[in-house]
């Protein structure tokens, strides 16, 4: 029998599309994670990002074949939870304008996305305002910032990711990082 935790990204893609699941829950076990992780920074929240990481492997597998097996999987599904994390985003502010386009006493079923009342420790607040910065970022300096700074991607593969150029991953970092110190200052 085939050891799966020994098989690389490429080959556990190649298995997938030959109709092994395993082979697929592989691969989501191996990047589930970060791929939480990368939707977490983008949305700003665990309930949102759980959401989008669901919506993104199941988009990765039905772009499975799509994949090139010579280039690194997380890369590749780093791109899906950010196109994911946008469409999010795009469906929340629908929602909210529709929100504000009702009449008071039907809007009070429309959920707010706010931190927990329930969170009272100073470090959680904290968190969670750093988190919700991050999110509302340029959706050009955050991906930068999420992809080398929380996700330890080099320049060039973050670079990569976003189809732009070392430079540009530079330079975006450098802004993402002045403009989210200067809101936590504020």
């Amino acid at each position: 029998m085939l050891d799966l935790a020994a098989c690389t990204d490429g080959e556990l893609a190649a298995l997938a599309l030959g109709g092994r699941q395993a082979a697929y829950s592989a691969l989501m076990d191996r990047h589930r994670a970060a791929a939480f992780r990368l939707a977490r920074h983008h949305c700003g929240n665990d309930d949102a990002a759980l959401d989008v990481t669901q919506q993104s492997f199941i988009a990765a597998f039905a772009a499975l074949a799509r994949y090139d097996g010579s280039r690194p999987f997380q890369h590749w599904l780093a791109r899906i939870v950010i196109n994911k994390a946008h469409d999010w985003a795009r469906r929340r502010k629908v929602r909210q304008f529709f929100s504000f386009a009702l009449p008071l006493d039907e809007a009070r079923g429309v959920r707010e996305d706010a931190p927990d009342a329930e969170q009272q420790t100073s470090d959680r607040e904290e968190l969670e305002r750093t988190m919700a910065e991050i999110a509302g970022l340029p959706a050009r300096l955050k991906e930068v910032l999420v992809l080398r700074t929380i996700e330890g991607l080099s320049q060039a593969e973050a670079a990569g990711v976003l189809g732009v150029s070392e430079k540009a991953v530079e330079t975006r970092l450098y802004r993402a990082r002045a403009k989210l110190t200067e809101i936590l200052r504020g």
